[in-house]
């Protein structure tokens, strides 16, 4: 399974972005603020609690989430970061430094209905990992 994040509005406290699961749209992210600088080690440009992870690919794992005292998606050897998950959430305040997701986006920093778009993203991610699937997640 593929997941693609495409980031389509970045702004200097939060990060919109499309979210595709093998092609198939499945609404909108909302991040923290993108800091990040090419070439630089993430020590130089991250704000605890308030950075977009860095572009790339990361492998997708279904762990356990101690805060959330659930199975949720993990992005695993995300660099400099630790505990990077896709969960529920509606505006950049929700998350530090996780994915959320939504179905749709007004403009600003909100997405909405997003417990309804993260059912449906883990329900496709729950089963590709219970058929033994290589999940990963590319952030561009």
């Amino acid at each position: 399974m593929k997941i693609q994040v495409k980031r389509i509005h970045k702004q200097p406290d939060y990060t919109i972005g499309e979210i595709s699961i093998d092609g198939r749209a499945m609404g909108f992210t909302d991040e923290d603020a993108v800091r990040e600088i090419p070439d630089r080690p993430v020590a130089d440009w991250k704000v605890p609690g308030h950075t977009a992870i860095p572009a790339g690919e990361y492998e997708v794992q279904v762990t356990t989430s101690q805060r959330f005292g659930r199975q949720l998606p993990q992005l695993m050897a995300v660099p400099g970061f630790t505990g990077v998950r896709i969960h529920p959430g509606n505006s950049s305040v929700d998350t530090e430094g996780c994915l959320l997701v939504g179905t749709t986006w007004g403009g600003g920093d909100w997405i909405t209905n997003s417990r309804a778009a993260f059912n449906s993203i883990y329900a496709l991610i729950l089963g590709a990992w219970s058929r033994g699937e290589r999940i990963t997640l590319e952030i561009a």
